[in-house]
């Protein structure tokens, strides 16, 4: 979810043919194909924001707010195209967030209890603080109940601007920021799920839970096609989305599911493949040098058979969870969350709604919550879990970095955008709180940035 090692060497080495490569190397984080990346994020947000408060900005809503309606027979079911974006397409982008927390889990940063400790007692404390300082403000108020808008932090821009450094900062950084990123996501879904549901139908969460099930029961019979996993996947989505639980639910649940080990390691490939390989150099020189077509075209398809089982074999080396991120992170960041951000970023700029957000204990609390809370809660309980010996600073980290990254923690902007729309059932809240996020969020990207400029710049005079 940040520029790769790979992928910024390659970058750094366009620098050397180009002026303008220099600078490409700076935004490249923000639109790297495969990764999530802000880029797409970023530009359609400007792009809502900017028609939103156009001479065409209401039927520009409106557009937004025309049903779609699925229909199969007698039954049918409308929802605004805001809506079916909401909960038909971003699952995929928490499917990503589900997967990346497993992979954490199980071979990443939070794979030794020490090291989980470290970004598990972050997101505690950027979870804490910052309701506690949105409640400060709103607490008794009709406006409290949106706590849950400062809960979680936006994983896109934030791994974003940790990737313009990567070749100045240790890549424990990133490990930090994208394990503190997975557990509060997970923590917003939670708040998503519990406060923000108001109706369960126990019928389709059953559905889903055998749907689930039924994954799991491939998953341990190892099963390989992928298509029962899709339909079950599918059956897991609609059982969530019918119960009345926010559909994004199922994508983390089944991302939770994925392997992150390959069915073959690379001895054992190596040991399977080395005879067919023989045998298809083999056929393919007898298909070369046959006499007639008749034994050409037989020896050519005993090739073909040796390189589908070769490739099967090579398959077979990758990693389930590794390879679906591969292939949806393009269409997230491309498509589905740029979709979101032009659907749901309806801020009419005008001197009522400025003047009334400098005042009102709704915006005041979304901005205290995510500019300073998430970053003094990040800080103070990373720093009492290493004192109290609980966790260890990682190799590499100095303070002054963990102060960034709980500050790019405060761009709370996608998940803090979608329970705003969840939260508030009045317009004009939702509009205030959509502009005091993106007042909190360009604060607290201009701040993260600042913390890791500076010590990337002190970790370079020390070498």
């Amino acid at each position: 979810m940040a520029l790769s090692s790979r992928l910024s060497g390659r970058v750094a080495a366009r620098a050397h043919h180009s002026p303008a490569a220099a600078f490409l190397q700076k935004i490249e984080p923000f639109f790297a194909i495969g990764q999530i990346s802000g880029g797409p994020l970023l530009l359609a947000s400007i792009v809502a924001l900017v028609v939103v408060n156009s001479p065409i900005g209401a039927d520009y809503v409106r557009l937004w707010d025309r049903p779609v309606e699925i229909r199969y027979g007698a039954w049918s079911i409308a929802r605004p195209a805001a809506e079916w974006i909401n909960d038909a397409l971003m699952p995929l982008f928490f499917l990503i967030i589900g997967t990346e927390v497993k992979r954490e889990f199980v071979k990443g940063s939070l794979s030794s209890l020490r090291t989980a400790a470290f970004p598990v007692a972050g997101a505690i404390g950027g979870l804490i603080v910052p309701v506690a300082l949105y409640l400060a403000f709103n607490h008794g108020t009709d406006t409290q109940h949106g706590w849950g808008v400062v809960a979680a932090m936006d994983t896109a821009f934030s791994l974003a601007i940790v990737a313009m450094f990567t070749t100045r900062l240790p890549p424990a950084v990133r490990a930090v920021l994208l394990a503190f990123a997975a557990i509060d996501d997970v923590f917003g879904l939670l708040v998503i799920a519990i406060a923000y549901t108001a109706t369960i139908h126990p019928w389709f969460l059953a559905i889903a839970g055998v749907a689930y099930l039924g994954i799991v029961g491939l998953l341990r019979l190892r099963w390989v096609a992928p298509i029962p996993y899709v339909l079950l996947g599918i059956v897991v989505w609609i059982g969530v989305f019918g119960s009345g639980v926010h559909a994004t639910i199922a994508g983390v649940a089944v991302g939770l599911l994925l392997p992150t080990s390959s069915r073959l390691s690379e001895r054992r490939f190596a040991e399977r493949v080395q005879r067919p390989v023989d045998a298809f150099q083999q056929a393919h020189r007898a298909a070369e040098q046959a006499d007639d077509d008749a034994e050409a075209e037989e020896r050519r398809e005993e090739a073909q058979q040796r390189l589908g089982y070769i490739h099967e074999m090579a398959a077979a080396t990758d990693e389930a969870a590794e390879r679906l991120v591969r292939v949806l992170t393009p269409w997230v960041s491309y498509i589905v969350l740029p979709l979101f951000a032009l659907s749901n970023v309806r801020i009419h700029f005008s001197p009522a709604l400025i003047a009334e957000a400098l005042h009102a204990p709704l915006s005041l609390g979304v901005v205290a919550g995510l500019v300073i809370g998430k970053p003094l809660g990040f800080l103070g309980a990373t720093w009492l879990a290493t004192r109290s010996g609980r966790a260890a600073l990682p190799e590499g980290v100095t303070w002054g970095m963990v102060l960034g990254i709980g500050g790019v923690a405060g761009i709370g902007f996608t998940i803090s955008l979608f329970i705003a729309e969840l939260a508030f059932e009045r317009p004009e809240q939702t509009e205030q709180a959509s502009l005091a996020i993106l007042a909190a969020s360009l604060i607290s990207g201009l701040f993260g940035y600042i913390m890791f400029w500076r010590a990337a710049a002190r970790d370079g005079d020390a070498h």
